[in-house]
């Protein structure tokens, strides 16, 4: 007679296999999908602007605080957001969603998924529906950028922006939410894993295994360079002065209002199209605090980034020199009243809860494979009827609102309904 412990063994072996299949097999699914074929389309010439402007916004004076004698401008609506991985992007292209929805602009969405085959660098043949001279005005969908391919699918007159993070907080985010996707990581022993990773990564680390490269330099390789390289290679600066050639705005994510700000001032918007919450938050408790040593060490081994870093961090020090400190001080402090009074208006509670208190299934945002530890919001039950739907739009998550715009991303649902299998 077998005892209840042998049935029980044997239910959590029969559950780890069929997990695994599961997940082999969706795994494999989701990288055939990425396995594209280069078309040649033929080399039609890009416009040189897709902007179709309403009567009502030919012109405006960029906000308020209008300086003496400062011109008119035109707002720029052709958008190259290249959306990098754990960077408040998930925010920024909430507002963006938002613009292209106010101005009827439109987007370059990938087909069948909710990123443009990433790590497979970028092709024009993964937009949706493309064919050469079609005029889009933003894309900013998750990819590995690859400039040649979106300075062929876009308008000559595209602003191109993208946003950084402070390599090492960037490093333990990205290890905790991909950990469980790249394989190098389950040998690890112990409780912190990250501590041990980062004691000796090269004990672990492979830059051919699956998903590795969410472990090293991620921001260098998702902006389509070579995440391997040593720190010193002149490869390095020669991508870095590339990619300050391509983005006329790198933001920052430690200073993201401030950011901001400067995307106004460069795209001559009005402070109503910034306004936002902040989307995709951990939970506190899921966050490893990096000690002076741990951070070090992340640094270290996150070269590449944090020169890239340092980089952009100089130049966005120097436009916000330009824009003027007292100046910026007070647009900062007017987006931060002007999103505080919309939380007011739209939030439950004004705050952010946990995914398993959120009261609309359409309102839960994406979580990683084993937990569910990605904030959320719910919507207040009496938002008057003048708010309700930028309400709604503002506090929707990224997929949600994919799925709103007409993408259809059943490879990414039906990845979700495996990863919701395993959470349970």
């Amino acid at each position: 007679m077998v005892g209840k412990p042998g049935r029980q063994w044997r239910s959590m072996c029969k559950g780890l296999v069929l997990g695994t299949l599961l997940t082999s097999c969706m795994i494999l699914l989701y990288c055939l999908s990425s396995v594209q074929d280069h078309i040649n389309f033929p080399e039609v010439p890009v416009p040189y602007s897709c902007a179709h402007r309403p009567a009502h916004a030919l012109q405006t004076a960029n906000g308020s605080d209008t300086l003496p004698g400062q011109a008119l401008c035109t707002p720029k609506v052709d958008i190259m957001f290249m959306k990098t991985h754990k960077t408040a992007s998930s925010t920024f292209i909430n507002i963006l969603f938002r613009f292209g929805e106010k101005h009827r602009l439109k987007f370059a969405f990938p087909d069948s998924r909710n990123d443009f085959f990433y790590p497979a660098p970028f092709q024009r043949s993964q937009v949706k529906d493309y064919k050469p001279g079609m005029c889009f005005n933003i894309i900013c969908n998750h990819m590995r950028f690859n400039g040649t391919e979106v300075a062929k699918l876009l308008p000559t007159d595209t602003a191109y922006i993208t946003i950084l993070r402070d390599p090492a907080e960037l490093f333990e985010s990205s290890f905790h939410y991909f950990g469980r996707m790249a394989p190098l990581t389950w040998k690890i022993s112990g409780e912190d894993k990250l501590r041990e990773f980062l004691r000796d990564p090269h004990h672990y680390y492979d830059p051919e295994g699956f998903n590795s490269f969410y472990l090293k330099n991620l921001l260098f390789f998702d902006l389509g360079q070579d995440n391997i390289l040593e720190a010193h290679d002149p490869r390095v600066d020669e991508g870095i002065q590339s990619i300050a050639r391509r983005f006329q705005l790198v933001m920052l994510v430690e200073y993201f209002e401030e950011s901001l700000i400067l995307l106004k001032d460069a795209l001559c918007w009005e402070m109503d199209e910034l306004l936002f919450f902040k989307l995709n938050a951990r939970k506190g408790s899921t966050v490893s605090k990096l000690n002076p040593d741990l951070r070090a060490k992340a640094l270290e081994w996150n070269a590449i980034d944090w020169k890239l870093y340092r980089h952009f961090n100089k130049t966005f020090w120097g436009k916000v020199d330009a824009y003027g400190h007292e100046r910026m001080a007070k647009d900062v402090e007017e987006l931060r009243r002007r999103n505080a009074e919309m939380a007011a208006i739209c939030i439950e509670g004004g705050h952010a809860v946990e995914a398993t208190n959120i009261q609309e299934k359409d309102m839960l945002p994406w979580q990683p494979i084993g937990e569910k530890s990605i904030l959320g919001y719910n919507l207040k039950k009496n938002v008057d009827k003048e708010h309700r739907k930028v309400c709604r739009k503002m506090l929707m998550p990224e997929l949600q609102y994919l799925t709103e715009l007409g993408v259809n991303l059943w490879i990414t649902n039906l990845w979700g309904h495996v990863r919701d299998v395993i959470n349970w």
